[in-house]
């Protein structure tokens, strides 16, 4: 037992840590901690063969992730010891209260690594005899709000005398829970202050409910159902009245079925299955039978979003941009920037950081960066982390022009020049290691990136060294200034000119080299005496001293400047310096050079199934320095992202880019690239779209040879692709050469082609190519060759089905019959009638290579008859026979009359017609008349005998009769009337019908109809039956495997008119079994038997696992 100012530990201040199984070196211990203290779990975990930092989550029960409780009731910490690089995680609760009791798990992973712990926290009193209280079980303790903590602000009141309280009723939340609507779950706990609502959850399932028996439900829904995003979940109740109308009610709206909402009747059970969860469906759920309602909650858990490409590690210098990018597991997630701990939003970030989302990836994007950047940035979600490390380095400064040193006498101006990479670089001069300050002598200036010194008057004090420090770059430049002392003598010094020329700046052509759009100036020192005259040419043109190139001169100094060099400035360039003594001259060349051109003619020249190769011409401008090579870019056709496709100049001018999708189309563009940089892109190609050649045609055979050709069959190639097909090329060779012939001019668009031409007896090998846009396929051959020359085959009819029995045409009709047949060479037709040869003008006949019609434009009844087709190659033969029979409407009945009267009743009799109309007779009408009304009515129809009776006629009156005759063509158009008449007088009313001798029925019993094996379903009425006959009516006795069965209320017998049927209701497993019906009477009995098998529904479980 703890002490009460410190807080348990479980698994952290035991013994010395054993090394655990996995990952983990100490994994936490169940403990048991009292209520209102405090108790911390340790985990350790060894990161030395781990590819990266471990993530480590604190679970309750089997899903709820503690770590989005943090607050002053859940308190969690890691560290970690770079010495032993072990990481230390540990959990704390504060103020341990009942709710915290349960089931707890901690998991540990890296990469593909992962290990995890379970342990348990069980919750005693502080006192015995102590009272639990749902106020207590469920409220945070601490002084936060309701997530963090219990809802204790004692600590914020002052202290006052006690007021004398009465007493207050004590509530039993649990009892009120138990009693409410799940839907009123949440109402209920924000009314006393609970917030754990899971565990509230739990600890209800777990109370035993007393239930109010139901009249309509056998089996309610269960109290919660918990289900995780995107996966299907089944609610299932069972009701006692499988006829009653139920309806399912989501937040008390009706649900009606569909794709999402599926509901399902088995027996008594209604099953509601609800389709891909989303958080929408986390609701209250209730099923009605008519007053009587269930209720439940649906849970819709929503999976971690975890991180599948990690955040790396980068060094880049200042100024430049840096992108921290990752991607999660699902898109539209949240993902949270950190630097250094603290957040990173737009609010805090202002113009320097940017967020930039594109499905799955998170790109954290940093314009300029600056030493101020640099740190650990992380990329958090609700399923883990990642962390990246930003080193910012400085950025070196290039010096392009140095100092140089410089000689002057008294009252001369000295000037010390350097020129650095970067124009924001500022800096200070030092003379003899004391900074030089401004005066009206000594002035200091920074133009873009040249930095100047210059001294006017030069007096002895100014000889020494100076030097040029750049602010924040440990770079110094130094040069040194020399005075020269004069001495004045009477005799006239004469000196010829001379040239002082800093040739760095040339190559050894004395080639100078500038970049159009720069600036040029060259600094030349002249002496000579008496002072040269001095001259700068450009060909045979002296420049000016005006205008954007011109000369600068100076006592000792002549400048040579061109402001913004353009192509036309290029040239050959000469100074000259002249004076009485002499002449001195230096030649030169300027080079204006510049970024090449746009390549030209850029053209895709060939396409593959996902590649192309695309072609161009170098640029017509080159800038004056060779091309390094070109950059390419790709997009799609309707798009205005281009893509690039290398990052080092490619030096050739074929280029095949790859990756492409068939059947998409695409530009290209060019640049080129020289030492100054790259040019403007090239104009876009034309679209081009990648496209494969089909694969080869498949199942190549010949269909038919002949002495002269060949007729091949084939199916479309298995690939076909965006380019479709164009059509096939048929080609052939004799077997043992190579020199195929194509056999079609132009493109077979068919499946199928005659080879026509062909030797007879040569062997020959056929193949097959499909061709589109993208070219010829792979040929599919023939495996073997083929000999050309017509195969004998045995002709044979074949016969339709409906023609192999008679066929029946009405009289008008139009008669085409269709018979194929087979043979080759092609066989010799002939058709017979009645076994000689068909000569009748109105049965034609039209014959093909393949089959034969006969047709009959009207038929007659002349036309019926045996007509046989004949097909004959050489001596081989095959007849088939057709039956056709022409039938027309039948005549009239002949010589109807009337045989006897009695009563009310009339004998009337007939003879058949003389024309059946060739089909036989089916029936007769007989119809009568009064002669009084002349009205005709049916008495008759379908009478298959030429004589009837017709009965309850009228006494008093006078009756006559007609007949019609029926075939299958219907009646006749004529009816045969009676000769006679039949009067119904009011005397003989009494019929006295010959004596019929009794015959005698008695038999024994005999079942007509068995009794037949059965299958059914448990908790269904199933029914047996058979049928028996005797004479007398025999008893019944039926038996469950031999018993007899009594009067038992389970089972129904009947009896209807010998047809006997055993019902059972609502079968149960018990009810197997064989039974057996026994007929018995004075003459003898009968038994038949069956078997019946009762099978149980799967569970709503078992359903789940299959």
């Amino acid at each position: 037992m703890p002490e009460p100012e410190k807080p348990e530990h479980a698994g952290g201040d035991g013994p010395q840590p054993t090394e655990g199984a996995g990952i983990f070196v100490l994994k936490p211990e169940s403990a048991t901690a009292t209520k209102g203290k405090d108790i911390t779990f340790v985990a350790k975990v060894d990161a030395s063969n781990l590819p990266r930092k471990p993530v480590m989550k604190w679970l309750k029960g089997k899903w709820l992730d503690l770590m989005s409780k943090a607050g002053k009731h859940m308190q969690f910490k890691e560290t970690y010891d770079r010495n032993t690089k072990i990481y230390t995680y540990e959990m704390r609760v504060i103020k341990v209260v009942d709710g915290d009791a349960g089931g707890y798990r901690c998991e540990v992973t890296s990469k593909d690594k992962c290990d995890s712990c379970a342990f348990e926290i069980t919750v005693e009193a502080a006192q015995e005899g102590q009272k639990d209280n749902i106020l207590d079980t469920f409220k945070r303790s601490g002084e936060g709000d309701e997530d963090a903590g219990e809802l204790d602000f004692s600590v914020l009141l002052k202290k006052r005398e006690k007021k004398e309280e009465a007493p207050k009723e004590e509530v039993d939340v649990w009892e009120i829970l138990k009693k409410a609507k799940p839907c009123d779950y949440e109402k209920i706990a924000f009314q006393y202050g609970i917030t754990d609502l899971r565990g509230m959850l739990k600890r209800l399932k777990k109370m035993k409910f007393v239930p109010k028996k139901s009249d309509a439900f056998v089996k309610k829904l269960d109290t919660a159902y918990s289900v995780d995003k995107g996966r299907r979940i089944q609610m299932s109740v069972e009701i006692t009245d499988p006829d009653a109308h139920l309806k399912w009610l989501k937040n008390g709206q009706e649900i009606k079925p569909s794709a999402k909402y599926v509901f399902e009747n088995f027996g008594n059970r209604r099953t509601l299955t609800i389709n891909k969860c989303n958080l929408s469906d986390d609701a209250a759920y209730e099923c009605v039978i008519g007053d009587e309602k269930c209720y439940t909650e649906l849970f819709v858990k929503e999976p971690p979003i975890t991180i599948t490409k990690p955040l790396t590690d980068t060094t880049t210098v200042e100024g430049e941009k840096v992108e921290f990018e990752v991607e999660v597991s699902e898109e539209g997630a949240s993902v949270r920037w950190m630097k250094d701990g603290v957040e990173l939003n737009k609010e805090m970030a202002g113009s320097r950081y940017r967020f930039k989302k594109d499905g799955m990836r998170h790109v954290l994007i940093i314009n300029e960066a600056t030493k101020d950047d640099i740190g650990m940035y992380y990329a958090i979600t609700n399923g883990g982390e990642s962390q990246a490390h930003l080193e910012v380095e400085d950025k070196e400064l290039e010096i392009l022009q140095n100092l140089n040193d410089v000689s002057a006498e008294a009252g001369e101006q000295a000037v010390f020049k350097c020129e650095v990479s970067d124009e924001n670089v500022t800096g200070k001069w030092y003379k003899d290691g004391v900074e030089v300050l401004p005066s009206d002598r000594i002035k200091i200036s920074h133009i873009g990136r040249v930095h100047k010194l210059t001294i006017d008057d030069v007096v002895p004090s100014d000889d020494g060294d100076y030097t040029f420090v750049p602010d924040k770059y440990p770079v110094t430049l130094s040069a040194k200034l020399n005075f020269i002392e004069v001495i004045v003598e009477v005799i006239p010094i004469e000196e010829p000119p001379k040239i002082h020329m800093d040739t760095s700046c040339m190559d050894k052509d004395n080639v100078i080299m500038v970049v159009a759009g720069n600036k040029l100036r060259l600094d030349v020192e002249v002496t000579g005496e008496p002072a040269p005259t001095v001259c700068w040419m450009k060909k045979d043109q002296a420049v000016g001293e005006e205008g954007r190139v011109r000369v600068e001169n100076m006592k000792t100094l002549s400048s040579f400047v061109i402001d913004g060099a353009e192509l036309r400035d290029e040239g050959p360039y000469s100074l000259v310096v002249t004076n009485s003594v002499g002449e001195d001259r230096i030649d030169m060349f300027i080079k204006v050079v510049d970024a090449p051109g746009p390549p030209e003619n850029v053209r895709c020249s060939s396409v593959g199934e996902d590649c192309g190769t695309i072609t161009w011409d170098a640029p017509a401008f080159v800038g004056g320095l060779p091309i390094k090579g070109y950059l390419m870019e790709r997009k799609k056709v309707g798009s205005a992202r281009w893509t690039k496709l290398n990052f080092e100049p490619y030096e050739s001018t074929t280029y095949e880019t790859k990756k492409m999708i068939e059947g998409v189309a695409y530009e290209m563009r060019v640049f080129a690239v020289n030492t100054i940089g790259v040019s403007e892109p090239s104009a876009t190609s034309q679209p081009f779209m990648p496209i494969a050649p089909t694969s080869e045609p498949t199942r190549l055979v010949v269909d038919e040879v002949t002495d002269t050709t060949c007729t091949l069959k084939w199916r479309p190639p298995e690939k076909i692709g965006a380019g479709g097909i164009d059509g096939y090329i048929i080609e052939y060779c004799k077997e043992g050469t190579d020199q195929w012939v194509q056999a079609n001019a132009k493109l077979e668009e068919g499946n199928h082609y005659k080879v026509t031409g062909l030797t007879m007896g040569d062997k020959m090998l056929f193949r097959v190519i499909a061709v589109n846009v993208a070219g010829r396929s792979l040929p599919a051959t023939l495996s073997q060759a083929v000999t050309i020359k017509e195969l004998l085959e045995n002709p044979k009819i074949r016969l339709p089905r409906h023609l192999r029995t008679k066929l029946i045409v009405i009289v008008g009709d139009k008669v085409n019959l269709v018979i194929p047949f087979q043979g080759k060479p092609r066989p010799v037709v002939t058709w017979f009638k009645e076994g000689a040869p068909l000569d009748d003008k109105s049965v034609g006949t039209r014959n093909s290579e393949v089959d034969t019609i006969l047709f009959i434009r009207t038929a007659e009844r002349a036309h019926s008859g045996k007509y046989t087709l004949s097909v004959q190659i050489e001596k081989l033969t095959d007849s088939a026979d057709i039956f056709i029979q022409v039938v027309d409407k039948p005549g009239p009945p002949t010589d109807v009359h009337v045989t006897d009267v009695w009563g009310f009743n009339a004998a009337v009799e007939w003879k058949p017609p003389k024309d059946d109309g060739n089909a036989e007779i089916i029936g007769y009408i007989v119809q009568k008349a009064d002669k009084k009304t002349k009205e005709w009515f049916t008495v008759y129809e379908h009478s298959r005998r030429p004589s009837c009776t017709v009965s309850d006629l009228v006494m008093g009156n006078e009756y006559f009769f007609r007949v019609f005759s029926q075939n299958i063509c219907g009646l006749s158009e004529f009816s045969g009337i009676s000769k006679n008449t039949a009067v119904i007088s009011k005397t003989g009313l009494i019929y006295n019908p010959p004596p019929f001798p009794d015959k005698d029925m008695s038999s024994s019993p005999k079942f007509i109809a068995p009794l037949l094996n059965r299958s059914v379903t448990a908790g269904y009425t199933t029914a047996i039956s058979c049928a028996v006959r005797g004479n007398p009516k025999p008893k019944i006795l039926w038996l469950k495997n031999n018993m007899v069965i009594n009067e038992d209320p389970k089972f129904l017998m009947q009896n209807n008119q010998g047809v006997l049927t055993l019902n059972i209701r609502k079968a149960g497993m018990f009810d197997s079994g064989r039974y057996s019906c026994r007929a018995v009477n004075a003459l003898g009995e009968d038994v038949v038997e069956c078997k019946l098998e009762i099978h149980v529904p799967p569970k709503e479980g078992e359903e789940e696992k299959k």
